[in-house]
């Protein structure tokens, strides 16, 4: 049986790290890192999410302001209360929940947020500066397969790695952090011809296409390390559960280590995202810091 990659526990561990940089914070430069999320609409998934992300900051200790907005909310509204927590130096993330009513423009919104407080790591410029190899706010998801694929795979240079997916949320930006870890990566997607012999040749597969089972034991390579970022609602003997991309009792016998759904990658994108209002918080003291004194050549 394959080891398991134990999310929740993780989780807890980069909590912990948050938890020790917010005092850090805290006691350096008596700055409290803080998280403003934006709920528009009453998406009962949605209100889940954020009620997790909110507890955890407070667990954390770091400090988060809600905004709830009506699902009629115009994007003049939005854009402007946007761009108040642009300007509030006392906010250091902004997270406005997706998905948004079928009236605003995601794309316009996330290009609206401060790229220094875009601790979902959506904005092109941190987009851009990912892609080009460059410091950026990393996209939360990504971010925490990185760190579970490290757990499991201290050295992951020259790996093969088949991402299965290619949304701007989780699929190019994995591919992108893969990359950076030196590993040989293809993309496949639903135009993918072959894919099952694809991933058959992978020593890590990342399953992010949002279809409940589709990665199958005859995918995977006895040993590869699974990594199932697929959270899919569905009905099973009238009951409905929560299953990943992944038909995981049968992978689970062919894989080395699998990440379990749920309790697997979930965790870690709260985690990362905690993280990364933390780190943003660190960059913006840093901005502010005063210029040093020049020293002028005799």
């Amino acid at each position: 049986m394959a080891q398991l990659i134990d999310g929740k526990r993780l989780s807890n561990q980069v909590l912990q790290d948050v938890a020790c940089e917010v005092e850090r914070l805290r006691s350096e430069h008596n700055v409290v890192p803080t998280l403003a999320v934006v709920l528009v609409g009453e998406d009962p998934a949605s209100q889940v999410y954020v009620r997790n992300k909110v507890k955890r900051a407070k667990e954390a200790g770091m400090g988060s302001i809600l905004h709830r907005l009506d699902a009629g909310t115009t994007q003049g509204e939005l854009n402007r209360l946007i761009d108040r927590l642009n300007h509030d130096s006392q906010v250091h993330g902004i997270l406005v929940q997706l998905p948004l009513p079928s009236h605003l423009d995601e794309d316009e919104v996330i290009a609206a947020i401060n790229p220094a407080k875009d601790v979902d790591g959506f904005h092109p410029l941190n987009v851009g500066a990912l892609a080009a190899g460059q410091a950026s706010l990393v996209p939360c998801t990504p971010q925490g397969c990185m760190i579970m694929l490290h757990r499991v795979m201290p050295e992951l240079r020259g790996k093969h790695a088949v991402v299965v997916g290619r949304s701007n949320i989780v699929g190019k930006p994995m591919a992108a952090l893969l990359l950076q870890a030196d590993c040989t990566v293809t993309m496949a997607h639903s135009r993918t011809q072959e894919i099952e012999s694809l991933c058959r040749n992978a020593d890590i597969v990342i399953a992010a296409a949002g279809r409940p089972g589709l990665v199958g034991a005859d995918w995977i390579k006895p040993g590869a390390t699974v990594i199932d970022v697929g959270i899919n609602a569905v009905e099973v003997e009238g009951t409905r559960k929560l299953v990943g991309d992944v038909a995981f009792d049968a992978v689970s016998r062919t894989a080395g280590a699998i990440t379990p759904v749920p309790g697997g990658v979930g965790p870690m994108t709260i985690a990362c995202l905690l993280l990364n209002t933390t780190r943003a918080a660190r960059q913006q003291l840093a901005s502010l810091a005063p210029p040093r004194p020049s020293v002028s050549c005799p």
